[in-house]
């Protein structure tokens, strides 16, 4: 169907409903509204949840790792691990052996709340009705998606 007397033909790939940026848009959105209640209680925003997720796996990391692992720029992660370590969730020291990076390394209060964050990936995954089978399929393809996207926007990057 054609809103606004519109016909067929090349005007219709301009229809929102024809994009595919667009649910995984709202897909995001909505994703970080369900997270919000059970982040609150641990006083995180998601944008540090991801930092978190990806230092618990690593113990440390430098600044660039996380903006690489994360699809960041630089004016995003900076004061993003600004308010972290603010908070007392990270710590941020330069590198001993190469002064230019600054490592990125979990505080005992962070280390803490991984033994409370441990309730929310299954509370999620239950709220939205997926089982794990319809979840590592959907994670598959859009992490498929995702490197095909990052080999385009950023080809340099290994």
């Amino acid at each position: 169907m054609t809103g606004g007397g519109h016909g067929g033909g090349a005007d219709d790939w301009l229809r929102l409903d024809r994009q595919v940026c667009f649910p995984l848009y709202a897909a995001t959105n909505l994703m970080q509204r369900l997270y919000r209640p059970l982040l609150a209680p641990l006083g995180l925003t998601y944008s540090q949840y991801l930092v978190l997720l990806l230092l618990w796996e690593r113990g440390s990391a430098t600044v660039g790792e996380l903006r690489d692992c994360l699809y960041l720029d630089p004016g995003t992660i900076t004061p993003l691990l600004k308010r972290m370590e603010r908070a007392s969730l990270v710590t941020r020291s330069r590198d001993n052996e190469d002064e230019r990076r600054v490592i990125v390394a979990l505080t005992p209060h962070a280390i803490a709340l991984r033994e409370e964050a441990k309730r929310i990936p299954e509370t999620l995954a239950a709220r939205i009705g997926i089982d794990a089978a319809k979840g590592a399929e959907l994670r598959d393809a859009t992490t498929s998606l995702v490197e095909r996207l990052r080999s385009l926007v950023l080809p340099d990057v290994a």
